[in-house]
């Protein structure tokens, strides 16, 4: 069997960068993937549709024999979720990191990504970011991890794509395992347990002291899952 190819999503405003260091810690071909209106793709405008067509093209690298694990991180696991609804039966495994919060349950949790959304052309992407990226560092992040402008100024059209779509509705067809990896202080990973109960093979990791910026604090731990993953996928 090839060796397996491990595809990492990003989060909203930040880029493929933030995995960096992984490659060295996962026992797979790993590759980390900008979304739309991000680091290289930062001139796309972004659409779900966009945003599927990336991860489309890394698979279309590979042979039809080749395991795939689909790594994602808020968003990117929000549109790893959409992907693997739309291919049920193409993954080997689906690993999702703060992203197990479904829109249609938490008025006041929506309510704060589409009033920031609201707010962003007003204030504009800079300023913005100089804000918000104040209250990353207080929550440990660090170097190049922390996103530009850029990142910001695409923020609304994908949550709005995040409100629209989102939800466990979406998992009950996919039939490869699902990881589903939460910091216990994240608050996208609030419905944890019911997108558990939605899947066909769940695995739920929680990691204590963690945030939503798990991928950037712990990283060692989450490359332990994702190894656990591609290790599940290569000896089936």
């Amino acid at each position: 069997m090839p060796r397996p190819l491990v595809i990492l999503l990003h989060g909203t405003r930040f880029n493929a960068r933030s995995w960096d260091g992984y490659a060295d810690l996962v026992d797979a071909d790993v590759r980390a993937v900008d979304l739309p209106g991000h680091g290289v793709r930062a001139g796309q405008p972004w659409t779900t549709d966009a945003a599927l067509a990336v991860i489309d093209d890394e698979v279309a690298t590979v042979t039809p024999d080749t395991p795939v694990v689909l790594v994602g991180h808020s968003l990117g696991g929000f549109i790893a979720t959409t992907w693997a609804q739309r291919h049920p039966d193409a993954l080997a495994g689906l690993v999702l990191v703060g992203a197990m919060a479904d829109p249609r349950r938490h008025r006041i949790l929506t309510r704060a990504y589409t009033d920031f959304a609201r707010l962003l052309p007003v204030v504009g992407p800079q300023r913005m970011a100089s804000i918000a990226n104040t209250v990353l560092r207080v929550m440990g992040m660090r170097g190049d991890a922390i996103p530009d402008a850029t990142g910001y100024a695409v923020a609304p059209d994908a949550w709005h794509s995040v409100v629209s779509e989102a939800g466990c509705h979406q998992l009950p067809d996919v039939s490869c395992p699902v990881w589903l990896v939460a910091g216990a202080l994240d608050q996208l990973a609030i419905d944890t347990r019911r997108y558990a109960r939605a899947c066909q093979d769940p695995r739920i990791v929680v990691v204590r002291s963690a945030t939503h910026l798990l991928p950037f604090t712990h990283s060692r731990q989450l490359a332990e899952v994702i190894n656990e993953a591609a290790g599940v996928v290569a000896a089936a």
